[in-house]
């Protein structure tokens, strides 16, 4: 009997209308036009061509185009209704997408022509029929030795209305820890596929680009320990204003695009544990070439940068705890102009020649240059403890302030020096002056960040506030 209303419910999702909409010229279901969205890209993500999407809604220029706009697609027969577009996040699986928006997974695939689950990772947008409101947002899951049917009576749900909203062959069908979804409202903001012991999982601006920084915010029950990886760095959690605990791990400039591993680690209070692993897309930092730069030999020479990037290293590798900067980052030359501007971007690639000899080195800008004279004044992006202040070869006089929470800023190449290790500095408070030592071909301000062992855009934390 369960399989057969499970049945019929699939076939009214195919044939009867997702959600009343005001139809084009031409039939089928109807795309939200998304920001970011072009005609053609439309076209290609559907498998249809321009000229039919064109010639389904009446469109005689393809760039008159608005997010919001409804679209009709054509060659979707027997599909009806409003499709909606929803970033893969932590925690949504094939399964758990199927069992909290109840569409047939033939459905789903057929409307993203995808072909394996191996396609479904964190930061991929999906598109997903929208059914009007879901009443199965709560998210349960069966603990060790605990049936379906006990899971039910705990929740005050019925054990066949259970394994029907989840596809199980009924009450014996549960697995330990298997994300399940129950009548009801999610205790967290996160309806997917995590298991109980992560409320909610929030990853921000996906997807991640080379280069950036990965911003993981978790709620937990009280007394929950976190830990996870993304790519291969152990992530740090530290407890956040909000409630919730919050990582924060930068991204190589020149990891290769692709997905990635993410995992999240959870030990509740009892000592259980529970993990939750997938793989998370790294998009392109698209960073141009920079020319060629001529520099001083002893500057690109092993035997001096190997030792010095090694010191640079296990000085940004600890995780303070406490959290010193609140709000947004400042320039770090804003205090000698007024509008900012670069002489050179985070992430160019670049490769260095010794003067006067064939001695070369490639790598990539692992910070961002400020244009500006000798003498003129730095001052603090955030504050932060003093923990190096010193010459170094290729650097020059530099200076790197840890901020907490496993993010330092390092500025090189000073004329003058003006704190001392130890110290404690406040935002906006002069820390020394622009100059041209090391490694350089003239005066300017390097401001360089590492978030959790990893050089980062310096520009994106000028540009929005972290956590």
């Amino acid at each position: 009997m369960r399989k057969f209303f499970f049945i019929a419910s699939i076939l009214f999702m195919l044939i009867a209308p997702l959600q009343p909409v005001q139809a084009q010229n031409g039939e089928g279901p109807v795309y939200i036009v998304q920001p970011g969205d072009s005609l053609s890209s439309i076209a290609a993500r559907f498998s249809v061509t321009l000229t039919e999407l064109m010639a389904a809604n009446n469109i005689s220029d393809p760039n008159q185009l608005a997010a919001g706009q409804q679209l009709v697609i054509p060659g979707l027969e027997g599909v009806t209704g409003i499709l909606g577009t929803e970033f893969i996040n932590f925690g949504d699986s094939y399964r758990s997408l199927m069992r909290r928006t109840q569409v047939p997974e033939s459905l789903f695939k057929k409307l993203n022509r995808v072909v394996s689950p191996s396609e479904f990772y964190v930061g991929v947008s999906m598109i997903v029929p929208v059914q009007g409101e879901n009443q199965n947002n709560k998210r349960i899951s069966p603990a060790i030795g605990e049936s379906v049917f006990e899971l039910a009576v705990k929740n005050n749900t019925n054990v066949w209305a259970l394994s029907n909203i989840n596809d199980l062959d009924g009450s014996w069908d549960g697995l330990p820890n298997d994300t399940l979804f129950a009548p009801g409202e999610s205790s967290g903001n996160n309806t997917g596929g995590l298991p109980s012991a992560f409320l909610s999982a929030e990853i921000r601006t996906l997807p991640i680009k080379q280069g950036g920084t990965g911003v993981i915010k978790i709620t937990t029950p009280p007394g929950t320990t976190l830990g996870g990886m993304l790519v291969d760095r152990p992530l740090n959690f530290f407890p956040n204003e909000d409630g919730t605990q919050v990582a924060l791990q930068g991204v190589h400039a020149l990891l290769e695009p692709g997905v990635y591993p993410l995992r999240l680690d959870a030990t509740l209070p009892d000592g259980s544990k529970q993990s939750y692993e997938q793989f998370i897309l790294i998009i392109s930092g698209n960073y141009p070439d920079d020319p060629l730069l001529y520099v001083d030999v002893a500057t690109i020479d092993p035997a001096s940068t190997e030792p010095e990037q090694q010191e640079l290293i296990n000085l940004t590798a600890p995780a303070t705890p406490t959290k010193f900067w609140t709000g947004d980052f400042l320039s770090p030359a804003i205090s000698y102009a007024e509008s900012t501007y670069f002489t050179s971007r985070y992430g160019n690639r670049r490769t260095y020649i010794g003067q006067g000899t064939e001695l070369s080195i490639n790598g990539f800008h692992t910070g961002l240059d400020f244009g500006g004279g000798d003498g003129l004044p730095i001052t603090a992006p955030a504050a932060g403890r003093v923990i190096f202040a010193g010459p170094w070869t290729v650097r020059g006089n530099a200076t790197v302030i840890d901020h907490g929470w496993g993010v330092y800023s390092g500025f090189w190449h000073q004329s003058a020096i003006q704190v001392n290790v130890g110290d404690m500095v406040e935002k906006n408070q002069v820390i020394g002056l622009v100059g041209g030592t090391g490694r350089v071909t003239g005066a300017h301000l390097h401001w360089e960040l590492w978030v959790n062992g990893i050089q980062v855009d310096p520009l994106d934390w000028l540009n929005q506030t972290y956590p």
